[in-house]
């Protein structure tokens, strides 16, 4: 969960946030889920910082909660709606103060509940998908019109033409390392997936646009961009030699803007990662030896129902390839246990894939049913004791490959970004090219700054490292 940062548009006249209409409007911002979500609350504030908002850190002090909603997790509509039932308290009591409070819900549980969430709470004034959010100050005018309004259509407009360019100054604020969409939406229609209903279809930003961000995010001093998608390596878009490049092609032309000095995507299907991407992966210093790469399962009968279009045997033969051209990948991956119909040979599967890939770290699931989706129909729901069991047994693996990973990270010598104070004060925090944290002195250098350091130890949450020599 993250608290997205706005700051005064640097472009208005004062630089406070005044409004046009002379008042000054603050807003709260909360994001919960992936890093896209993460981008798109920063683009928002973007928007909402022209319109004249600014950044306050406690729901308390806003005159707008903005909460932009995931809906991957299990319940995450009704988790939406209890904290909604919170700011309904909050409105009622800013009112009998003479006050007033205004609440946005965006994100994906907005585009799957649509006008369902102002019907079953009131207190919402706006409800914008991920596809419109470009929209949000009109809206926001309209509701203080006394209109409720619902923005969850998918527009033929390109809604980041409609967004603000980012004021160098918030780019600065957010830190040396950011996140640039390239990609959005998904045409794989995985049977458990909600995202090709909530994001829409596969849509490419073109090299253009993409370039030019990136080029504004070098010029404020970021360091290490994170291209995003939901399948991020399916980005494709006419190159400035007229050919049609894919993701390998965009990174090799990314890789040349100064300042640039790592480049990293998430997230990646097995099905869109080409040869020039993985020769990129081989050629590239810039582009970090890292790869998120979700398979889900290792039976290929779970494979199939959910839609994967690959089998196991696919996936690992993908895998001695990638390795292949950059041995010191690091690969994470997605798990799902307890999939419809899955039987204890079909997990036992996975747990094989787990070994033979040996991953650095991985995020794991139960499944959880979304409505709407194929799944959700199919014959074979698992109980929930099965599911935790399970759970708990492939966890209990991914963890001991983690560590494993991090003791044979000890020695290692590796350029480090340093990105954030640590907690105590003599410590700063950088990222090792395998993307785990990594403590060492403050006095090794300020924060922007890549050092050469060896890794000492691995602790409980990253690693610790020192000067190299």
């Amino acid at each position: 969960m993250t608290q997205a940062i706005l700051t005064p548009d640097a472009n208005s006249q004062d630089g406070t946030g005044a409004h046009s209409d002379g008042q000054s409007r603050k807003v709260f911002v909360k994001t919960y889920g992936c890093q896209m979500n993460v981008y798109d609350s920063e683009r928002m504030g973007d928007a909402l910082t022209r319109d004249g908002y600014q950044s306050v850190d406690t729901v308390e002090a806003a005159d707008l909660v903005l909460i932009n909603t995931c809906h991957i997790r299990e319940k995450a509509a009704e988790k939406v709606y209890s904290q909604l039932g919170r700011l309904a308290k909050l409105k009622k009591q800013r009112n009998a103060e003479g006050g007033d409070l205004m609440v946005a819900v965006a994100g994906c549980v907005a585009q799957a509940e649509g006008r369902e969430i102002i019907r079953r709470a009131p207190v919402v004034d706006v409800v914008i998908g991920p596809q419109t959010y470009h929209r949000l100050p009109e809206a926001l005018a309209k509701a203080r019109q006394g209109e409720s309004v619902v923005e969850t259509e998918f527009p033929t407009e390109d809604k980041f033409d409609g967004l603000p360019k980012t004021p160098e100054k918030a780019i600065r604020a957010r830190g040396v390392a950011a996140f640039l969409t390239v990609q959005e939406g998904c045409d794989k229609f995985c049977t458990f997936c909600v995202v090709p209903y909530t994001r829409g279809a596969e849509v490419s930003r073109s090299v253009d646009r993409i370039l030019g961000e990136a080029e504004r995010l070098a010029s404020a001093g970021v360091r290490e961009v994170t291209l995003l998608g939901q399948n991020v390596n399916a980005w494709h878009g006419k190159g400035a030699d007229g050919r049609e490049w894919g993701l390998g092609e965009l990174v090799r032309r990314l890789a040349t803007i100064g300042g640039i000095d790592r480049i990293r995507y998430t997230t990646s299907h097995p099905r869109d990662m080409d040869d020039a991407l993985i020769e990129a992966h081989r050629d590239l210093p810039e582009l970090m030896p890292y790869l998120h790469l979700p398979v889900q399962a290792g039976s290929d009968r779970i494979l199939k129902a959910m839609n994967r279009r690959h089998t196991a045997a696919e996936y690992i033969r993908l895998v001695e390839r990638i390795r292949a051209a950059r041995p010191d990948i690091a690969l994470s991956g997605d798990f799902i246990v307890g999939f419809p119909g899955e039987t204890d040979e079909d997990f036992e599967d996975t747990m094989r894939l787990v070994r033979e890939v040996n991953y650095a770290s991985a995020f794991t699931f139960k499944y959880s049913i979304r409505p709407g989706t194929p799944g959700a129909d199919m014959e074979g729901q698992l109980e929930e004791a099965v599911k935790t069991e399970r759970l708990a047994r492939l966890q209990d693996l991914i963890n001991e490959q983690t560590r494993a990973f991090g003791r044979e990270c000890v020695g290692k010598v590796v350029d480090l970004l340093l990105e954030k104070p640590g907690r105590n004060t003599d410590q700063l925090i950088g990222r090792s090219p395998w993307l785990q944290p990594v403590i060492v002195d403050a006095k090794l250098g300020k924060i922007g700054d890549i050092v050469r350091v060896r890794i000492t130890q691995p602790g409980t949450s990253g690693l610790f490292a020192e000067p190299a020599e």
